[in-house]
């Protein structure tokens, strides 16, 4: 007698073609992004500059990425984003070429880090909506492929900041924006060489109205805006104050390489929660994402409290790994829930919405922690993140959505 037991379908193919030059295009742009924040910091304060000056600088890119992204988000879905990432790759590697050549020569003025800032800001808006539009063009499981690139962005997360922290440390700023830029140029190489099926987009409809139907697919997922408006705490209270204040409060405590190997722990994290986001797959993605949240804490508490360095880079790791498993369960349900022709626009929304509050919180950054002292600020942050993380767990639209097909 033939067995009537069926074997359970596979799991789709990742590694093809397309999904490893976009995996090494994303890579390595990320490990250019998190050299520049350390780069920045510490550079700046080898310049005479202080937390407030830091905070302006990151809040300059941050700004004008924020206020920007939508637009990325309405051309990405009204032409196709990968043109436009080329763009902005080839934008920020001569943005920061230039800053190299600058700091090489001289000492550049508060205006022109500013400046350059905000040009890197309006370049990435330009590119980040399509990060996770092309994701289901490259890849059949997206949460697979999200699991991966998670990893590898908290391997670049760990390996950008700790080279940059040492290459400042022994060399020069100058040359860690000089391998910034070689990294936007490899990534701009690697989409020109994605193999994507023939794009259709629909050009009839205004720029306005396609911002008007981005914004209604957005309000109409309770889920997506309840996050969103938790993001907004997080991101004035906790994400903005972080680097600024963690960068003088570490490095004051264990000195300038102790910042990148800091942010390097919490990139290791990363990996971790990258790792365990692709072999577990909750049936509520949010609300395990939400769990592993209260992580996430521990990174502004450990930049406090600035124990002894084990205990530091301990505390950054673990907030890194309950980040990234948040990340993964966050970026596969945004992809899997809205239709594949409005993603783009849904992305920017989101993403506009949830760093907004960023930039704001590190302009205030500054002089708050001059007034109410860094330490205070940065536990205070610790007792909000962990305020946010509960919210993500007890909101009823967050918690009770189930993953995409059940």
């Amino acid at each position: 007698m033939v067995s009537s037991v069926v074997a359970p379908p596979a799991r789709p193919r990742l590694w093809g073609r397309n999904f490893g030059l976009y995996f090494t295009a994303r890579t390595l742009s990320v490990l250019g992004d998190t050299m520049v924040p350390v780069a920045t910091a510490v550079a700046m304060l080898s310049l005479g500059y202080g937390a407030s000056e830091i905070g302006y600088a990151l809040g300059a890119w941050m700004g004008a990425f924020a206020l920007l992204v939508v637009f990325g988000g309405v051309f990405a879905d009204r032409f196709h984003p990968r043109p436009l990432m080329i763009g902005a790759d080839a934008v920020r590697c001569l943005l920061q070429g230039a800053l190299a050549a600058v700091l090489w020569l001289g000492t550049p003025p508060l205006w022109f880090l500013l400046g350059g800032a905000a040009l890197g800001g309006a370049a990435t808006a330009m590119f980040q909506p399509g990060v996770n539009g092309l994701v289901p063009q490259v890849a059949t499981d997206p949460q697979g492929a999200n699991g991966v690139l998670r990893v590898s962005q908290g391997a670049a997360t760990m390996a950008g900041p700790a080279l940059a922290g040492s290459l400042v440390a022994t060399t020069s700023a100058a040359l860690v924006f000089a391998l910034d830029a070689a990294t936007f140029a490899v990534s701009a190489l690697c989409l020109l060489g994605l193999r994507l099926a023939p794009a259709e987009p629909d050009r009839s409809a205004s720029t306005l109205q396609n911002l008007r139907t981005g914004w209604h697919e957005f309000r109409s997922r309770s889920w997506l805006w309840s996050v969103i408006l938790i993001w907004w705490v997080l991101g004035v209270c906790v994400w903005g104050p972080v680097t600024p204040l963690g960068a003088v409060s570490v490095i004051e405590a264990h000195g300038r390489s102790a910042f990148g190997y800091a942010e390097g722990a919490f990139g290791a994290g990363c990996v971790l929660g990258g790792l365990a986001a692709i072999r577990l797959r909750a049936a509520r993605p949010l609300l395990a994402g939400g769990v592993a949240m209260f992580l996430f804490p521990l990174m502004p508490l450990a930049a406090a409290l600035v124990p002894a360095l084990p205990l530091l880079l301990l505390g950054y790791a673990a907030s890194g790994a309950g980040w990234a498993y948040w990340g993964v369960q966050w970026a596969t349900t945004v992809q899997t829930q809205v239709p594949e022709d409005r993603l783009n626009r849904v992305t920017a929304y989101e993403i506009a919405g949830s760093v907004l509050a960023v930039p704001l919180g590190q302009a205030v950054a500054g002089p708050i922690g001059e007034l109410l002292g860094i330490h205070r600020v940065l536990a205070a942050g610790a007792v909000i993140a962990a305020g946010c993380a509960l919210a993500l767990v007890t909101v009823r639209p967050i918690r009770t959505l189930k993953r995409a097909g059940d």
